[in-house]
Formats: structure tokens, sequence, C-alpha cells
């Protein structure tokens, strides 16, 4: 039974510890590392964590190049942009020291890398036929966090933060850029099964240096939404900071036009929250490191005989590309069940002497009953591969049905606080769009608006009674 909201307060502690415990089980990460807010990947975690960057860089690869920037930032490009770094001033990490020897300039190391990024397309953008450029690099960056640190999801050292930066000639151009941003991040979040709400982010809660910031949130069981990506459009400021020029047909030189876009190491926190249940891990078939377990039941009587059926079983599926392991341990096979479950494979497969002798091997899907099947050599891959897509279906249904059941719409005040207090999820309300009357909601809540999700004619906001411009989202959020 998945972890579900939601009664808060005691399922919002319940989540926090199940979140911890399943890192250390399940061996994603190590967080005993000597400096607060950072950890160490385990192989576990990390071949996860592969999988899944696999998956986004396979999206992105279709139109965008990858590159590798330097981790140390000068600080006088930090410092040209005064409105972005005003957004990182009190986060960032600084190295004054060169061995012993004093440094004439500070270096910071990347929060982002606008700032060492830009001087160099500076350098590389020359014509109109140079445009557009679309880049990406997976890297880590740092940021000193000042509030309470959690694994994954609020740290220092971001391990796994995935940018992505466009050049574009015109204002219209880096639009579309963020509406493919958009579909590519849309599109990776359906291949994992995590469901989002998309908003444009109020102008209080911008990327500092953007125009306007689009943000993807999903809900986790303690009733709290998680911000897991954002698209940022930045108009011509990066460009006008750095002189980002090209030259156009006519001969003329123009700024150019900019976009950015983002995810970090939430999305490995989202899959494990998201799809997680009171037995452990539930992963989705496309990041799982094995995606099937084979176990063998072994009496000592026809032993070798099982073995040798599950040892040419596992390579069948290998050599069709499914990621399988065979558990041959000498262990109970309880023991191997308990801790293959708690680990998320997807499906494991049973078998065992009298299975043998009745031509049937047995399907157990992490989140399902067990099934007796007849076995059939030349039908058993198709077979695993369709479980497989169905679990994918499942996780994905049974995901977009719980955030959508805790997205619940209000038309008062009065409503809006008792939902946020007795409930938790995402608050659906009226609001005028003012900054004045936001900032009096999340004060008067103790909670963040996510942003605008459309424009709207009818209505009342709940907070000044002025006409509505948007129907907005409100949650507690991490």
């Amino acid at each position: 039974m998945t972890l579900k909201l939601h009664t808060i307060g005691e399922e919002m502690s319940k989540f926090s510890e199940w979140f911890h415990n399943i890192l250390e089980e399940a061996e994603i990460i190590d967080t005993r590392y000597p400096i607060k807010g950072m950890h160490v990947w385990l192989p576990q975690g990390f071949q996860i964590r592969k999988n899944t960057l696999n998956i986004l860089k396979s999206i992105l690869d279709e139109d965008h190049e990858e590159v590798l920037f330097p981790l140390l930032i000068p600080e006088d490009e930090l410092a040209k942009e005064a409105i972005h770094v005003k957004g990182f001033e009190e986060e960032v990490y600084w190295v004054t020291h060169g061995g012993l020897t004093p440094l004439g300039k500070k270096l910071a190391l990347r929060p982002t890398s606008e700032t060492a990024m830009y001087p160099m397309f500076a350098l590389w953008v020359r014509s109109h036929q140079d445009l557009p450029m679309r880049f990406y690099q997976a890297v880590n960056t740092f940021r000193y966090e000042t509030k309470h640190t959690r694994p994954l999801i609020r740290v220092r050292e971001i391990t796994t933060f995935k940018e992505a930066h466009t050049v574009h000639a015109t204002s219209p151009e880096a639009e579309e850029q963020v509406e493919r941003a958009i579909e590519i991040y849309s599109s990776f979040f359906d291949q994992l099964g995590i469901p989002y709400v998309v908003t444009r982010r109020p102008e209080w809660d911008k990327f500092p240096g953007a125009d306007y910031t689009m943000a993807f949130d999903t809900l986790l069981p303690d009733g709290k939404t998680l911000q897991i990506g954002t698209v940022h459009n930045l108009g011509q400021t990066f460009a006008r900071t750095f002189q980002i020029t090209y030259e156009t047909e006519e001969g003329q030189h123009e700024y150019v036009y900019q976009s950015c876009y983002g995810l970090s190491d939430r999305i490995s926190a989202s899959l494990i929250g998201v799809h997680g249940d009171e037995s452990g891990l539930s992963l989705p078939p496309e990041v799982a490191p094995f995606q099937v377990v084979v176990v063998p039941i072994i009496f000592k009587k026809g032993a070798e005989e099982v073995l040798e059926f599950c040892e040419d079983l596992k390579n069948r599926l290998k050599s069709a590309g499914i990621r399988v392991h065979l558990d041959d341990r000498d262990l109970r096979a309880g023991k191997k069940f308990y801790e293959w479950e708690m680990r998320g494979v997807p499906l494991r497969i049973e078998i065992g002497p009298r299975d043998l002798k009745e031509g049937k091997i047995v399907f157990k899907r992490r989140n399902g009953a067990k099934e007796f099947l007849e076995y059939q050599e030349n039908a058993v891959v198709e077979k695993v591969k369709g479980e497989l897509k169905l679990i994918t279906l499942n996780l994905k249904a049974q995901a977009w049905k719980n955030l959508q059941d805790n997205i619940r719409e209000v038309s008062t005040i009065d409503e809006a606080k008792a939902t946020i207090e007795t409930k938790g999820g995402i608050v659906s309300f009226c609001w005028c769009g003012d900054e004045d009357c936001g900032k009096d909601l999340e004060e008067l809540f103790h909670v963040d608006i996510l942003g605008a999700q459309e424009e709207v004619l009818d209505g009342i906001c709940i907070k000044c009674g002025q006409p509505i411009k948007y129907r907005a989202l409100l949650a507690r959020t991490y």
C-alpha cells in the first residue's frame, strides 16, 4: 500500500522517518560524509541516478549539445549581473587560496552556471548563422544552504544538476524554446511516472535575472510539494550584461535572447517518495538497477536442475536487453523476497522444483499478487517485457490519481486555511495576481504560492475581493 496522505502531522513525521530510513536500507546514499549537506552516492543509488540521467540525456540529445564548463567562476564575472548575484549572495562558497598563496581574485564554486557560460557565449556568437545555440551539462553545484538540510531535497552540494542554456536571435524564438523545455521535462517526468503541476512562478519567486519562470512541482506523501524542475525565459538580461550580440542579415548588431532550465537531485527524491510504500522502494522499470530478479527456490532434491533452468532464463532475458539478476545466494527465500521488495525491483520470477516439474514459473510484480504462468521458452522474453510496460503504466496511473485527488479548489479564505491545515496537498484558488495580496496569503497560511496555472475572467480574489486574473495554486513546500 503506497504511503498516502494524508493525516497531517502524524503522516508528515512518518514520511520523513521512512524517507531517511529507505535511503540507508536500500543503499541509495550515505549521509555520514563529514560535511553537513553533502552525501555519497552508493552503487545502488548511483545506478538509479545514472539510468535516470540517461533517459533525460536521450531526450536532450535530439536538439541540444552536451558541454562541460569549469567549476570555478571568477568573482568579477559573478558580480557582473547584480540581480542574479543578489539571489545567490548568501549561498556562495568562495575559494580564497591556491595552496598557501592568497588569490588576487576570489573564485566561486558555481551555484549555477550563467556567469560561467555567458562570457564564453559572447565569444562564440558572431552572426545570425550561429543561432540558435542549445547546450546542456550535468554537473555538481554548491550552495551554502542555511536552512535545515534534507538528503536529496535541500543540500549544499547538488550532485546531479542538469542545466540547459540556449541562445536565440528573437524573443519569439526564446518563447518557443521555453515551450520546448516544458515539453522535454513533461516527457521526462512521464517516463518516470512522476506526476506534476506546471505553474508560472509569481514575480517575487522567479529566477534572479529572468523575465519569468515556469516551474514543475510534485506532491510527496507528507502533503508538501517539491519543486522538481524550472524553466526560465531570460530575455536579454544576461545578453546585455555579458555583451552577447550577433550580426543580423542586414549587418546590424543585436543582443540575443536566452532561456535556461534545470533539474537536480530532487528527481531522485521524488522517484523515491512518489512511488515508495511501506515495504520500501517501488522503482519504474526504466530506472531500476535490476528490472527483474530470478529467485530459485532450492531444496536438496532437484536443486541442480532448478539452478540450471534459472541460469538459462537469466541469460535469455539478459540477451534481450533486460537488466536481470539471478539471486542464487544460500539464503532463505523469504529473506531474498524482503530484500528485493525493499529495493524496489519491479518484477520477481520464482522457480522451484514443483514449478519446474509442472512447466510453470511464478511472476510477482512489486505492487501486485503472484501469478502462475505456463513456461513457454519462445514467449517468455515478450511476456516479461509486457509485464514491465504494465508495471510502468500502473505506477504512473496511481501516482497521477494521488496527485489529482489532492488538488482541491476553494472559494474562501476559511476554506483554504481548513484545507491546508487538515488535508495538506495543493489548494487551487482565485487570485488577483497582486504581489502584496499574494505575500499576505503566504504569511497567513505559512504556505508558498506555486504560481498561476491559467488566466480566468470570472470570479473574485479570495484575499482582497478584487476581480481575478488567475486560477493559482498554493501549498506547503520544501
